[in-house]
């Protein structure tokens, strides 16, 4: 007589036993909830103020300073990643030698040291020419007038965006398939219209995550033009406290100001994302999506 074959459908999987994660878990709760206690209860932390300066006009100016300092650089370094990328994959040795001699130094040299070296120019080049090579002078000026502090927020923020983003598209580039390009050289296209029709749109799409998480680190490194004195939304808190010396709540109110804009950039770059790929992940989507399948997972113990 031949055996019943168990239905499979009925059988209920069962969860294998982590008490470490249990513990683990209970750990990190106990220290959330320490960590809210003293975010309510300490009144060192003085959240009157916050709230009284969270909209001043001055952290609002300085607020707008510090996300125009984020596009600019970002569009900057990007426009002169794109070039170094190119340069870098080109046949030509002088071009590679100075796109990897470019990165090199912008890579290896702090932001915070280029900001510095960028508003001192003048000490190194006095005036600033521009003419023709062993030919007549065009125009001429003072390097002091040139090199403010924003411009110089400009110059070093963006070069160093360029040297990172320059290694980023390199791959992007090189992550289309050959095979495009030989079949494109094939119906007659020249090497400027094979990159700039097939193969930067599909390297710029596969960067997008990558340039995402870039402008938001770019966000805050513009707090280094504070050394400047380039009122940023950082400085602006710092030249507040320095007369009202409510050090502590300022700098909570830059705090809040700077995660609510890497929030929203977060949240654009998903967009962004969802519209590209078709869909995308959140973080926020993530970890409700974690607790989801975990309840799904206990409903089939018995």
């Amino acid at each position: 007589m031949p055996t019943k074959r168990p239905d499979i459908h009925a059988v209920r999987p069962i969860p294998v036993r982590r008490p470490t994660t249990w513990i683990g878990g209970l750990i990190l709760l106990i220290l959330v909830a320490a960590f809210v206690r003293l975010l309510v209860t300490n009144e060192n932390l003085q959240w009157k103020v916050v709230a009284l300066y969270l909209f001043n006009p001055e952290i609002l100016t300085g607020m707008g300073r510090t996300l125009l300092l984020t596009f600019l650089a970002m569009i900057f370094g990007l426009a002169i990643g794109v070039v170094l990328a190119i340069m870098r994959l080109s046949q030509n040795p002088v071009f590679r030698a100075a796109s990897w001699g470019w990165i090199w130094f912008f890579r290896g040299v702090p932001p915070l040291v280029q900001l510095v070296f960028w508003y001192n120019l003048a000490l190194l080049i006095p005036t600033v020419t521009v003419g023709i090579p062993f030919g007549p002078l065009l125009w001429s000026g003072s390097t002091n007038l040139l090199i403010t502090p924003f411009s110089a927020a400009i110059l070093g923020l963006s070069f160093t965006e360029s040297a990172y983003a320059a290694e980023m598209i390199r791959g992007g580039i090189q992550a289309i398939g050959i095979g495009q390009t030989e079949a494109a050289a094939t119906l007659g296209m020249t090497r400027l219209q094979i990159l700039r029709r097939i193969v930067l749109p599909q390297a710029l799409k596969i960067l997008i995550p990558p340039i995402g998480n870039d402008t938001i680190s770019m966000l805050k490194f513009t707090s280094l033009v504070s050394v400047l004195a380039l009122p940023d939304l950082l400085y602006s808190a710092q030249m507040i406290y320095s007369r009202t010396y409510q050090t502590i709540p300022l700098l909570i109110v830059a705090t809040i100001w700077y995660l609510v804009l890497s929030t929203t950039l977060t949240f654009v770059e998903h967009y962004i994302e969802t519209r590209v790929y078709g869909r995308a992940t959140s973080p926020l989507a993530a970890l409700v999506g974690s607790f989801k399948s975990w309840f799904r997972l206990r409903a089939f113990q018995p």
